[in-house]
């Protein structure tokens, strides 16, 4: 099934189901008020909520309505955690390499993770606001998933049973203040604003077998500006698989229902796929050429994030976004 939030209902939105096609949906808040309130039962309302998807799909409610893609908020508006690994080692390798430095073995036995702004996520049609055009600029094109309640200290095997649901994230990053905040050896902070979920979230049987291992094998295409960036392979090249990632995000405390967990900026080895951020494209250049070409994005810059399935049907719904000055 699909779920999204409409911006109606305060600022976790209200719940509703979509159907397959994107093209509609109905209200769900006579099972949940919010995305939030579901997962936190999941045992209980995901069979329900499966059951308004079925009728919905078949064409058999006389309550759907045409689905809009702009009345979204984002599916969780809120969450109380997000947390961002760095599972694809092309992208890590690359950022390195510009930079003359190896990437240590630990980090390939031993995941990357953050913890990201989680308090609000842009709705996907609303626009990114940016103080400033010197901050750098850049999208950051993943796949996320979302948990219900996860026990401390569970195994990879065990942590795989808790992913109920499967989204994508534009992970929006201002490289330029990167540095300064990591030189500081104490992580993010201002250099990572709010993020942007898609439109609907997914339980993993929508992908059919596309899901499997606890990864998704479906290209993660991006348009910059109406020009197709990349569509690199979410299934190839991940070196930890989100069971492994929701594991490592558990060794020491557990996690609350509706943890949302990325994988990092989706890269291959195969670099002719393209990339999913522009600092990526970037280091390329540096490594060829001695220094970068692509400039950061913009005021009036967009940004398109989509995954197709095989028959070329957007199963997330795509998110688009317009770089504005913060106030405008």
């Amino acid at each position: 099934m699909k779920l999204a939030s409409l911006k109606s209902g305060g600022r976790d939105g209200t719940l509703i189901v979509v159907n397959r096609a994107l093209t509609q949906f109905i209200v769900a808040n006579e099972l949940a008020d919010t995305l939030q309130q579901a997962i936190e039962d999941w045992s209980n309302a995901a069979p329900r909520l499966n059951a308004l998807s079925d009728s919905l799909n078949a064409g058999d409610r006389d309550d759907a309505k045409a689905l809009d893609f702009g009345a979204l908020a984002s599916p969780m508006p809120r969450a109380y955690e997000f947390l961002d690994g760095s599972a694809y080692l092309p992208h890590v390798e690359r950022v390195r390499r510009a930079r003359g430095a190896e990437v240590p073995a630990s980090f390939y036995e031993d995941p990357l993770m953050y913890q990201a702004t989680s308090a609000g996520f842009n709705g996907p049609r609303d626009a990114v606001q940016v103080v400033s055009e010197d901050y750098g600029i850049d999208f950051e094109s993943e796949v996320v998933v979302v948990t219900d309640d996860v026990p401390m200290a569970v195994d990879a095997e065990r942590a795989a049973e808790h992913i109920q649901l499967i989204g994508l994230v534009n992970d929006v990053s201002l490289r330029n203040l990167i540095p300064a905040e990591l030189a500081k050896g104490f992580g993010f902070l201002q250099s990572k604003p709010r993020s942007t979920l898609s439109p609907v979230l997914v339980t993993p049987d929508e992908l059919g077998d596309a899901w499997r291992d606890s990864v998704v094998h479906l290209p993660l295409r991006s348009w910059l500006n109406g020009e197709l960036f990349g569509a690199p392979e979410a299934g190839a090249d991940m070196q930890f698989n989100f069971a492994r990632l929701v594991a490592h995000a558990v060794r020491t405390r557990p996690l609350g229902a509706g943890t949302i967990v990325g994988s990092g900026t989706v890269a291959n080895k195969d670099e002719s796929l393209g990339a999913s951020c522009l600092a990526e494209r970037r280091m390329l250049e540096i490594i060829a050429n001695g220094k970068p070409e692509t400039p950061f994005m913009s005021f009036g810059d967009t940004i398109r994030i989509e995954m197709l399935d095989h028959e070329g049907n957007s199963i997330f719904g795509g998110i688009e976004q317009v770089i504005i000055p913060y106030g405008q």
